[in-house]
């Protein structure tokens, strides 16, 4: 297998995966800033022009960063990061789900239309007037998250998950692109600290990474 990598927080949730799973994987880096993803030999691979991608020995290649992180859990099942019985499996895509479509789609789209404009208003369709509602709404669904979380360690309960990644790894990109949560919020300030202490928090930083710049 072969992970083609980048300095983001999608891929990032792949190499924090990886690191909670004890797995090392062949990796390749890709140059989003650069725009290597939107071109040859790149696209050969993933002709959507997005990071991660991983490379199968069959020549097959997975695209979509849950979408590894799923095969992954198929590979090596523990520690389990989804679940170890349909139920928990459930719970955990649940959750995950919640997070993608009312928080981190979000982020993700005001960063496009803000901060991130130079860089994608020649990749993609944007619309900078959608920036500043895209934020309200993203802060809003982080307290509606932070409402349902009343007993929980972790997202899913009492099992550190796949949703406890991607949540994570998205709030501390958004923290530094303008966008950080409320640090006074009951459960999901203290649920930060505890991910931010764990050693894959640290490890799965991209190597690139700087003091001040997009963190991913």
């Amino acid at each position: 297998m072969l992970l083609f990598d980048a300095l983001s927080p999608a891929p990032r949730t792949v190499r924090m995966f990886l690191a909670e799973k004890g797995l090392t994987l062949p990796t390749r880096q890709i140059d989003v800033f650069a725009g290597e993803n939107r071109r040859a030999p790149y696209l050969a691979h993933n002709p959507a022009g997005q990071t991660p991608s991983l490379l199968l020995d069959s020549g097959a290649c997975i695209t979509e960063s849950v979408a590894i992180m799923e095969y992954l859990e198929e590979v090596q099942p523990e520690p389990a990061l989804i679940g170890a019985t349909p139920e928990e499996r459930a719970q955990t895509r649940q959750w995950q789900r919640r997070i993608e479509l009312n928080v981190t789609e979000n982020i993700h789209n005001a960063y496009h239309y803000a901060e991130g404009l130079p860089r994608f208003r020649e990749r993609i369709p944007v619309a900078p007037e959608a920036a500043p509602g895209l934020k309200q709404v993203a802060q809003d669904r982080i307290a509606w998250l932070d409402g349902m979380l009343d007993g929980h360690v972790w997202i899913a309960g009492d099992r550190f998950t796949l949703a406890d990644i991607w949540l994570y790894v998205w709030l501390d990109f958004a923290g530094s692109v303008n966008q950080p949560f409320d640090p006074k919020l009951r459960n999901l300030a203290p649920w930060f600290e505890r991910v931010a202490a764990r050693p894959s928090a640290s490890a799965s930083l991209h190597p690139r990474c700087r003091p001040g710049a997009v963190r991913g």
